[in-house]
């Protein structure tokens, strides 16, 4: 059975899927060996690993103090990979540039994880804790507002976590009380059971989406030097330019001085609102619908 978490964070994808090996693992032999299967199971017998959750493998040997530097838990390693991600991007984390960050060998890692995928679940589950619960007293409305714009934040905040969302299960406790939030707000709006799956597919994969676009833009326009206005103006700039693309553009003059907003944050945060008020309005219009079939 798939996960509620999974509904919620993983857009796209029903479940998750291992990825693979770490390439960077040291090689299962002699001193130098990773932690092995579980006891008792072959390597080749033993089923494929699909999360840190799921596969809670003991080392198959016992670590010695002296091999453990001071100070060194998963809890660090983690917090550190947060960090490392945040500042480097997905493609340039590895175990081996994560262990000089802690001013360790990458050796010492594999005591507490057995691959990079496990430290980026991890990592994934431990940025979930940022997202406060709604406010207990308040409508469902303005706690859907409340979900849906702190986890936009989220994902703007740490744009790495948009892949991994999609690939691992979402099943880690900070994920799970999320998604456990987000259902008990669903579950207020008054829909049918059947129904509710549903509106919280079409909020949250909404917000995925729209939260995944925002990061790697602000991030490109990092990138260059420019700030989001000067980049937007260099980008329009250059596609009127171009004869073939002029009349596409132009097209939409009238729709975007319609919508209003002075800046690309203006712009932006009109299109997220107005979005989800839409969103929200349709809750309430099936909602009307049932009430009035059973009335």
């Amino acid at each position: 059975m798939v996960s509620a978490s999974d509904r919620v964070t993983n857009p796209g994808k029903a479940a998750g899927k291992a990825a693979g090996e770490d390439p960077e693992a040291p090689a299962a032999k002699g001193s130098e060996a990773a932690p092995g299967p579980a006891p008792g199971k072959g390597s080749e017998t033993a089923p494929a690993r699909t999360s840190v959750w799921l596969d809670r493998r003991t080392p198959s040997r016992s670590r010695r103090a002296a091999e453990s530097p001071a100070g060194l838990d998963r809890n660090r390693i983690t917090e550190a990979s947060v960090r490392l991600l945040d500042a480097e991007g997905l493609a340039k984390f590895s175990m081996r540039r994560l262990a000089a960050e802690l001013d360790v060998t990458a050796m010492s890692l594999y005591w507490y994880v057995d691959t990079k995928d496990d430290l980026l679940e991890l990592a994934l589950d431990s940025v979930y804790a940022e997202i406060a619960p709604p406010r207990e007293d308040a409508d469902w409305r303005d706690r859907l507002r409340e979900l849906a714009r702190s986890y936009r934040e989220l994902l703007v905040r740490h744009i790495w976590i948009s892949p991994l969302a999609g690939t691992f299960l979402n099943i880690g406790p900070n994920s799970m009380l999320f998604s456990y939030a987000v259902q008990d707000v669903i579950r207020a709006t008054g829909l049918p059971l059947e129904r509710q799956t549903g509106a919280l597919a079409a909020v949250f994969q909404f917000v995925y989406g729209f939260g995944t676009v925002e990061g790697h833009f602000k991030a490109r326009c990092e990138a260059t030097g420019l700030t989001e206005d000067a980049y937007h103006r260099h980008a329009m700039g250059t596609i009127r330019a171009q004869p073939h693309l002029r009349a596409i553009v132009e097209s939409s003059d009238d729709l975007m001085a319609a919508r209003g907003g002075d800046t690309v944050e203006e712009m932006r945060e009109r299109d997220f609102v107005f979005a989800l008020d839409l969103l929200i309005a349709g809750i309430e219009a099936k909602c009307d619908r049932t009430d009035s079939a059973t009335g």
